[in-house]
């Protein structure tokens, strides 16, 4: 205590301003604060670009599906609608998590740029010794403290108190006190000058974030037609299945009806024993197709992170829930679908941003090869008086020159100069490619969209027709007009019928999503996948 009294005021306060500024944060509350700014610029980002509700977060569910599983707490008894897969697929994707950890990064880079542009405080203590064996000769303590600020000009400006106290042990005299104030301001005036160049590592902050958002949502949308084609072609194998099960039924009433007859002398054996024949038939594809079912069923898991012995089950209904009606399909115009699709895709929107960030730099590059001139000047004052506080203007210096720097031996920027011009050629011809090739999947995805709802449709008049044979070939077969392979074939030609039918409604569903995807008009939200209704609309002709 003796000590720190012997300490001038000034001397006790700058020690006080050191330690606050340097002893603030424990590491888990750096990571508290880095979270809550990455986390603030995030969803500001994502609410401004598509309206997205806030609580992104990087960190994993804490009780998700494969957890619970794991804990014996899920007995399957639930059927999963395609709402709950995209939860499920989203919880337990390792390529979902590494797109949120990327932007989570973009978002955590631009809060370092913006604090380089901000101002940077600084504090530090030191104390020692120094003598000769035996004995100290000397002792100091030194505390300094101030700040930094880059302005937007390119200006970097420093500015610092500190003190010194000393004492020399050997003549038994006091602490000895050196307080002084520095100010230094460098100002380029040539190369490096301005707000562009000086922000520009923000400005580029700024828009990697952006990029990094887009390809988020981009993704997110990607990955849900994702999802949605894994559940749908699970409904198709379910239905296939039951058509298939319905097959065998039929077959097997029709046998057994065959098996009568013959033992009544009504038919002849070679008829009951065709009609068992396509019953073991109809059996056996019925084995395959539920082992066939079982194995996608262990894929969709994989796909869903899930363990590959959790009992899983689907929503039936989320088969009803399809919607075969789409008015957008029947007045599409091609011209303004891939107009609207150049406008709206935000991979497309981050192709053409980028060749202007190359634009752009270039410019900085090119600044880079010139002469540079910068202004110094700085003033200081130091005590005057042991006391350690006593500033004078006759301790005050200051001083100011130029440096000019002579555009000589500037390989390393020369390269990088030259390195983005041909980066800017690149980046043009990217753009060109995206754009010729969002317009060929535009087209693509149109005339697919188009030809598979008709399909649909023819698919569903050969499924009535289909119906209506069966239920001939029966009431022909019981009036003596018709054979038992007649009804065979028709049962067979119902059955190919109902699958086709299936298959064509699930195409024709995927289509719409993959095209609706290709003109940036599918959205993911809590309630599922839908669409933009406005955006459609445009792309609809004129009536």
């Amino acid at each position: 205590m003796s000590f720190c009294r012997s300490l001038p005021g000034a001397l006790v306060s700058l020690v006080v301003l050191s330690t606050s500024m340097t002893a603030c944060l424990t590491p888990e509350e750096y990571l508290a604060q880095a979270d809550e700014q990455s986390y603030a610029l995030i969803d500001a980002r994502r609410a401004a670009l598509f309206e997205e509700g806030g609580g992104f977060t990087i960190e994993p569910p804490a009780d998700s599906l494969r957890q619970r599983i794991l804990r014996g707490e899920w007995d399957g008894s639930r059927e999963l609608d395609l709402l709950e897969c995209l939860d499920i697929a989203a919880e337990n994707s390792r390529e979902y998590q590494s797109r949120k950890e990327s932007l989570y990064l973009s978002a955590l880079d631009l809060t370092l740029a913006r604090w380089r542009l901000s101002n940077q405080p600084f504090a530090t203590l030191g104390a020692g010794a120094d003598g000769t064996p035996g004995s100290a000769s000397d002792r100091n303590v030194d505390a300094d403290a101030g700040l930094t600020r880059v302005l937007g000009s390119g200006a970097s400006i420093v500015t610092s108190i500190g003190s010194s106290l000393f004492r020399v042990v050997t003549t038994g005299d006091g602490w000895d006190v050196v307080s002084n104030f520095n100010l230094s301001i460098t100002q380029p005036l040539m190369r490096g000058a301005g707000r562009k160049i000086t922000l520009e590592p923000l400005t580029q902050a700024e828009r990697n974030l952006v990029y990094q958002a887009r390809d988020f949502e981009r993704f997110r949308r990607t990955y849900a037609v994702q999802v949605a084609t894994q559940v749908y072609r699970l409904l198709l194998a379910l239905d296939v299945l039951d058509n298939q099960i319905r097959n065998y039924e039929n077959l097997a009433e029709l046998r057994e009806r065959n098996d009568a007859y013959a033992d009544a002398g009504r038919m002849s054996r070679i008829e009951a024993d065709q009609a068992r024949q396509d019953e073991l038939r109809s059996e056996l594809d019925l084995v395959a197709q539920r082992a066939a079912l079982a194995r996608q069923f262990d894929n969709f898991k994989l796909f869903l992170g899930l363990p590959i012995d959790a009992d899983l089950s689907l929503d039936r209904s989320e088969y009803d829930r399809i919607v075969t009606e789409d008015d957008v399909l029947e007045n599409i115009d091609l011209m303004r679908a891939v107009e609207i699709a150049l406008l709206e895709r935000l991979d497309f929107r981050t192709t053409v941003d980028q060749f202007e960030d190359s634009r752009r730099r270039v410019g900085i590059s090119r600044d880079a090869v010139r002469a540079g001139l910068g202004l110094d000047a700085s003033v200081g004052s130091s005590t005057v008086d042991s006391g350690g506080t006593n500033f004078d203007a006759t301790g005050t210096t200051w001083s100011a020159g130029l440096n000019f720097d002579l555009p000589v031996n500037r390989i390393p920027e020369r390269n990088a100069y030259r390195s983005s011009l041909i980066t800017l050629q690149v980046a043009r011809r990217n753009v060109e490619q995206d754009s010729d090739q969002i317009e060929a999947n535009v087209r693509d995805a149109v005339r697919v969209s188009v030809n598979a709802r008709r399909s649909y449709e023819i698919q569903l008049g050969a499924t009535q027709l289909a119906e209506r044979r069966v239920e001939s070939s029966r009431l022909n077969l019981e009036g003596g007009e018709a054979s038992t392979r007649d009804v065979l074939e028709s049962e067979e030609a119902l059955r190919n019928a109902r699958n086709s039918k299936t298959t064509a409604l699930i195409n024709y569903t995927l289509a719409r999503l993959d095209l609706y995807l290709e003109l940036e008009a599918l959205r993911v939200s809590e309630t599922g996948i839908g669409f933009e209704p406005d955006l459609l609309e445009r792309v609809r002709s004129a009536e």
